[in-house]
């Protein structure tokens, strides 16, 4: 049997809706981006939605608009993606990182407070793998300092914690929607922040720095082709209307995981914290116990035909950052530890039930392959 690694869940509906924009001969800066930009703020209850190409073009655009650059530092997570970091790097200012809670992964917001400087001007908050962070805590926490809130949601659309969805206490908040992402539109973005003057300036150097007049190549500031197309918005658009269907079928198939993997010496199964009123599942994240050779179970995984991933290799031990910064992997002991055991198994919506027992059974294997 071969179990893919992830894969998006596309109806008649998205590539109808696809079909119409071709035949509409409005490829580019039409109706369908507004509309998908209107759901967002439905959503979220925002002020403002700009759609972009990619969450990292929309981390990049709030560090512009929040006017981050050289000599400025930003709090974040060494437990990422690359594009977190990038983003703050793009516009040379320093990333300060600051160790995982052991259970979430997300940024522990109690060891913050002793790295905040007065170079510090932002922290920089992941969802890690759609889990939300505690944004009342953080919220109180940039206040005191003074300090913006520019919070990677690109995995959590529809999370929340203690009712607060993602994305909507931060200065401003980004979404993703790559294919493994639980909504996806190809490659593209989404911005939300209830700031008027950030929303002025990211929807003006999406469109390399045009004016929001809207006056053809008349541009106002330094800008970027960050846009979002109509093909890929009425694909965002359909797949919003889904996003209850789409986000309840990942959960069932977490509760297979957690129910088949629990019992399984060797093995952790992904921790959500209590106060988590409502978990948007992006991937499926396993620990294997010290002593258990990681690459090994990822090498048998691979050879049965399960897809799998390390999830994350983190930012601190990339090559650039560690020219870059002089770090090591010890010096986020935790984010190492996490990263080293870690791994991602297949999981997207219509994974059937039959193909988790085939997974299960592989790790098994695996495990007590290590054993003998």
């Amino acid at each position: 049997m071969k179990v893919d690694l992830s894969g998006p869940d596309i109806t008649q509906k998205e590539i109808d809706a696809v079909v119409e924009v071709m035949e509409s001969g409005t490829l580019s800066i039409g109706p369908k981006i507004e509309e998908f930009e209107e759901k967002f703020k439905k959503l979220l209850g925002v002020k403002h939605a700009i759609g972009v190409n990619s969450g990292t073009s929309g981390l990049h655009l709030l560090i512009k608009a929040m006017d981050i650059g050289e000599g400025d530092e930003v709090i974040t997570t060494p437990f990422s993606f690359v594009s977190s970091t990038n983003c703050i790097l793009f516009e040379r200012a320093t990333p300060v990182f600051v160790d995982i809670d052991p259970k979430t992964f997300n940024i522990d917001i109690d060891k913050i407070e002793e790295k905040i400087t007065d170079k510090t001007k932002a922290i920089l908050p992941v969802d890690v793998f759609g889990q939300p962070l505690n944004m009342i805590k953080l919220r109180k926490l940039a206040d005191k300092y003074g300090l913006k809130i520019i919070e990677d949601s690109c995995e959590a659309i529809g999370s929340e914690y203690k009712g607060v969805k993602a994305g909507q206490l931060a200065d401003g908040a980004v979404f993703a929607f790559y294919p493994n992402k639980q909504i996806t539109t190809g490659e593209g973005g989404m911005i939300v922040t209830n700031d008027d003057h950030i929303a002025e300036m990211c929807r003006s150097m999406r469109s390399q720095g045009r004016a929001i007049t809207g006056f053809w190549l008349h541009h106002e500031r330094l800008g970027y082709n960050y846009r979002l197309s109509e093909l890929h918005s009425a694909l965002g658009v359909v797949q919003m209307e889904r996003l209850d269907e789409i986000l309840d079928k990942r959960s069932k198939v977490a509760e297979m995981y957690n129910e088949k993997l629990s019992n399984i010496e060797g093995v952790n199964i992904p921790y959500i914290h209590p106060d988590v009123t409502r978990m948007s599942w992006f991937v499926y994240v396993i620990q294997v116990d010290k002593g258990i050779d990681r690459e090994k179970v990822m090498d048998y995984l691979k050879e049965n035909g399960v897809g799998c991933r390390p999830y994350f290799t983190p930012i601190h031990i990339q090559p650039y950052i560690k020219e870059m910064m002089g770090v090591e992997g010890e010096d986020y002991s935790i984010t190492y530890d996490i990263g080293n055991r870690s791994i991602a198994l297949p999981f997207y919506n219509n994974l059937k039930e039959e193909e988790i027992d085939y997974v299960v059974e592989k790790i098994k294997e695996a495990i007590a392959n290590q054993n003998i």
